[in-house]
């Protein structure tokens, strides 16, 4: 073992290959082997110097404001009775994943134990697999458990979550437009946008690296629909083709499900991060639509552009976020009892120097 890594670090190391041993069937374990042992466990150590005193006291700030509005059955939801809670409750657990808490080790095991087991009973509700009440919850309820696949204590919940994993991605698969992308609903015949079709697609790619089967030829109607939905002035991402919906969180999900699909260093991606990049210092500052969710691309986007472009973002949405935040942890709309998307996005983005969850590793 490592000596130079730190507990949290060979902890995560250990129960990754946990991971790896109960997938070693999947025809697709080869590519999750190597992205686990490719890629740094933890890119960035707490003493780096992005990843500053007062950007950790912002995240633990964060995660105790997202423990206070948890209900007692384990669920987070934007209204507090129940509103968006697949999507919130899938949030709050990546919230905690970002900083090495999982369902079972951590100060807040607990806490997230229940979060999981009420996510797996509103699997469990569903036969058909689709989880929640629009396409976008589904997306980050597939996230979480992907991302949480294999990561627990109980094996009896790794199960579960590959049982539930498996349908979710049926689900995915079974819905996706002719066109190559998704919309609101789980229907083929449904439409598509980028917006919707950035957070399916995501979670499609955690799922794969985890190691379910997803077929290439869903991959590359994806990226042909990426093509059809580029802004041909700006070379940025439109939320449905029309240049007048270009958007800067359209082009960061456009940016990164490009670079997930495997077209890093492409004009695919090129083109449209050189837009992006035009859109700063302003897109830090509070008049950016969709704030919180078009950084929560932007920074995966630099991350997997490199080390350069990272580093030059990064301190900056650091920073803002740092500056957004309120006296009581939260984000964005939250308040006491109740949870919105920016929170747990925020820590998300706020945790990137831990790189803890494979998905958002380079």
């Amino acid at each position: 073992m490592n000596t130079n890594l730190s507990k949290s670090d060979r902890r995560i190391r250990s129960r990754r290959d946990r991971r790896i041993i109960r997938v070693h069937s999947c025809p697709f374990v080869v590519l999750l082997i190597v992205s686990l042992f490719t890629t740094p466990v933890m890119a960035q150590q707490d003493g780096a110097p992005e990843l500053t005193l007062e950007a950790s006291q912002a995240i633990d700030k964060g995660l105790k404001f997202l423990l206070s509005t948890q209900h007692k059955d384990g669920s987070w939801s934007s209204d507090g009775k129940g509103s968006h809670d697949v999507a919130c409750t899938s949030l709050a657990l990546m919230a905690f994943m970002a900083k090495a808490e999982f369902p079972g080790f951590g100060p807040h095991e607990k806490q997230l134990d229940r979060g999981l087991k009420w996510l797996l009973k509103e699997a469990e509700k569903r036969p058909d697999g689709y989880m929640g009440a629009v396409m976008y919850e589904h997306g980050y309820a597939t996230l979480a458990l992907s991302e949480m696949w294999g990561m627990t204590r109980d094996t009896d919940d790794d199960d579960a979550i590959q049982k539930a994993l498996e349908k979710a991605v049926e689900v995915i698969l079974r819905s996706q437009n002719p066109g190559g992308g998704w919309r609101y609903q789980p229907q083929a015949n449904g439409g598509q946008d980028l917006s919707c079709t950035m957070t399916i697609f995501h979670a499609l790619a955690s799922a794969r690296q985890a190691g379910i089967a997803v077929p290439n030829e869903t991959i590359t109607k994806m990226v042909e629909y990426l093509k059809t939905v580029r802004e041909t002035q700006t070379g940025g991402f439109t939320y449905d083709g029309r240049p007048k919906k270009l958007s800067a969180a359209c082009t960061a999900g456009g940016i990164y499900v490009a670079q997930l699909a495997g077209h890093r260093d492409t004009e695919l991606v090129n083109t449209p991060l050189r837009y992006l990049k035009s859109l700063s210092p302003g897109i830090f500052g509070e008049s950016t639509p969709y704030y919180y969710y078009s950084h929560y691309y932007a920074i995966q986007a630099m991350v997997q552009a490199g080390d350069e472009e990272y580093a030059k973002w990064y301190p900056q949405v650091r920073d803002a976020l740092i500056s957004k935040q309120t006296a009581q942890g939260a984000w964005g709309r939250a308040k006491p009892g109740i949870l919105s998307y920016e929170t747990p996005m925020a820590i998300i983005i706020l945790a990137t120097p831990h790189r803890y969850i494979p998905i958002y590793q380079r």
